[in-house]
């Protein structure tokens, strides 16, 4: 059902830039209350039970929201998916909604996996390099793998920009045995 969650995400994301939403903590809001439904068995048999009426549903999401601070877009949101019974669908909506502000709002988001845990001003060199090279600004994640010996290797989409110790050995020995 991919259709659902990017139809979702899509209108969401509209309501997020029309109503100048903090995109970010709009996505922390959603990703809160998607664990929350997650980790609480009563919660998931609440929501997704068709004779639970709508209102007491409602409430439940009312009294989450209020004591979590989260806007009522968002809150409203959550109440559509329940009266639509696609609650099911939250995590994937979020994905989904992240990947579509992202596109939206120009970042790309790149996998960053180094030899070692690098620090900020490394961190912020990077995202600089990155972001001239794809003329986007950057959503970096970051991994460590110890067999790249040195350097770091960066996925941004299907691109793959390859600066590790380990690929420029396996260029060499590529280029030798050619």
């Amino acid at each position: 059902m991919a259709s659902v969650a990017s139809s979702y995400a899509r209108a969401f994301a509209d309501v997020v830039l029309s109503a100048k939403l903090d995109a970010d903590r709009a996505i922390s809001e959603l990703r809160t209350l998607a664990r929350l439904l997650e980790e609480s068995v009563e919660l998931r048999r609440v929501w997704e039970n068709p004779a639970v009426p709508a209102e007491q549903k409602r409430g439940i999401l009312d009294g989450i929201a209020k004591r979590g601070g989260f806007s009522k877009q968002v809150r409203n949101l959550v109440a559509v998916l329940i009266d639509h019974r696609r609650v099911q669908f939250l995590p994937r909506i979020v994905d989904q909604l992240e990947k579509e502000l992202d596109a939206r709002l120009g970042f790309a988001e790149a996998q960053v996996t180094s030899a070692r845990e690098l620090g900020d001003p490394e961190k912020r060199a990077l995202e600089a390099q990155v972001t001239k090279l794809t003329g986007k600004k950057v959503r970096a994640r970051y991994g460590q793998d110890a067999s790249l010996l040195g350097g770091a290797v960066i996925r941004v989409g299907s691109t793959i920009y390859d600066g590790s110790v380990l690929g420029q050995l396996q260029r060499i020995k590529e280029a030798i045995s050619s």
